[in-house]
């Protein structure tokens, strides 16, 4: 759905795309109907940086028990408070984003929600918000426990073909992923940076075959949620 609201030039044609977009286009894993699925909402941050469109993403706290070390979009689970519908879904989205970055709401312009989309490694279904970060404020780390960096990355680092491979997952999955700098973006926030670059028309030609092993400190992060390390891991 879009909202009406106004935002610049430049994300109009993601606004566009984003308004009858098929969740299969964003994901191949989408919520069961299940009630054990947990309602949740990412905060997709957009600014118009000094070289160009820039978006909000986190590195996860490393003692975390899931996802841990992972880059991620601001957010999180939903709360009673936060309410139902759209309205409920944004609200959701910007109280995490200021939990986590102590970002000011009151700049930040909603104008998009993608489809739910599942993790289910955590069993969360996921919905997007797509924003307008009109006017930016300071954002830093708030809570150590839950976020260890915060970074406002060049929508062109991303589309850099030079930034761009596929991350190879010790159980053989492979998917999009992104090097830019120390950042290692991987998993579902690297699928939707793909999807994003797609669909706001800033995706570049790149070489998909060019394949990387999940680093160690994130393959050792997810052996230490399990307690243990499988064979096949190992």
């Amino acid at each position: 759905m879009t909202f009406d609201v106004e935002i610049p030039d430049w994300l109009q044609p993601l606004a566009k795309a984003s308004d009858d977009v098929d969740p299969s286009q964003l994901s191949r894993f989408l919520p069961p109907d299940d009630p054990s699925v947990r309602k949740s909402a990412v905060l997709i941050l957009l600014a118009d940086g000094n070289d160009g469109p820039e978006v909000l993403l986190t590195e996860r706290a490393w003692t975390l028990r899931s996802h841990a070390g992972q880059m991620a979009f601001p957010g999180g689970e939903a709360d009673p408070e936060d309410g139902t519908g759209d309205e409920g879904l944004v609200r959701t989205a910007l109280r995490e984003a200021e939990e986590e970055t102590g970002l000011d709401p009151a700049g930040v312009v909603p104008f998009s929600i993608w489809p739910a989309l599942w993790v289910p490694v955590s069993n969360f279904g996921v919905s997007p918000v797509l924003a307008w970060w009109r006017e930016p404020s300071p954002v830093a780390v708030v809570d150590p426990a839950e976020v260890a960096s915060v970074h406002e990355v060049p929508i062109s680092a991303l589309a850099d073909p030079a930034n761009r491979i596929s991350c190879l997952h010790p159980s053989g999955f492979t998917g999009p992923a992104f090097v830019v700098g120390d950042l290692y973006i991987w998993g579902f926030t690297a699928g939707l940076l793909d999807k994003l670059l797609l669909l706001g028309g800033w995706r570049r030609d790149w070489d998909p075959s060019v394949v990387v092993p999940l680093p160690d400190r994130l393959v050792e992060a997810a052996w230490r949620r399990h307690g243990d390390k499988s064979e096949g891991v190992e």
